[in-house]
């Protein structure tokens, strides 16, 4: 364990969302997840604005893994400025998954769901550090280009 807080996020952002309706046979989950990234697309828009999804904030109050941990999962929405450069607000969907603090109060549970949010903006500043946000944007990119070569179809066995 080498850092206080571990963050972990799957992250999807919506310009590459193109379309909205939900498939016929789609699980009872992915449907849920579908129409929080329309809702989440219907309040933030498609630009600057990344949806973080099967994601996980772990606090840890102290220095052993076993005590004093604090884990609660999120989902929701990131926004950045106009260059994608530095994160400016995160509207999250945050869940106590569970804690390994025997001394852990009721009170202290909103204060720490609360600092996910925080916590969240910093780690996404880190992934944009990272570059792992360019990576995501050039695979758009190339994505697109292809699309576009294709008149729109890239291809029905991809």
């Amino acid at each position: 364990m080498e850092r206080w807080v571990e963050i972990t996020f799957d992250c999807l952002p919506l310009r590459s969302v193109t379309r909205l309706d939900v498939p016929l046979d789609a699980s009872p989950k992915f449907r849920a997840r579908c129409e929080s990234i329309k809702r989440a697309m219907e309040r933030h828009g498609s630009h600057n604005s990344y949806y973080l999804y099967n994601a996980q904030c772990v606090f840890h109050v102290t220095n052993r893994a076993d005590v004093g941990a604090i884990q609660f999962s999120f989902e929701g929405t990131v926004l950045t400025d106009g260059a994608d450069q530095k994160t400016l607000s995160a509207d999250l969907e945050v869940e106590l998954l569970r804690e390994t603090c025997d001394w852990l109060t009721e009170p202290i549970i909103p204060w720490f769901r609360q600092t996910v949010n925080y916590a969240v903006l910093v780690e996404f500043d880190r992934y944009i550090a990272a570059g792992d946000l360019a990576k995501t944007r050039e695979r758009l990119a190339r994505l697109q280009a292809t699309s576009d070569q294709a008149g729109g179809y890239v291809g029905m066995y991809l």
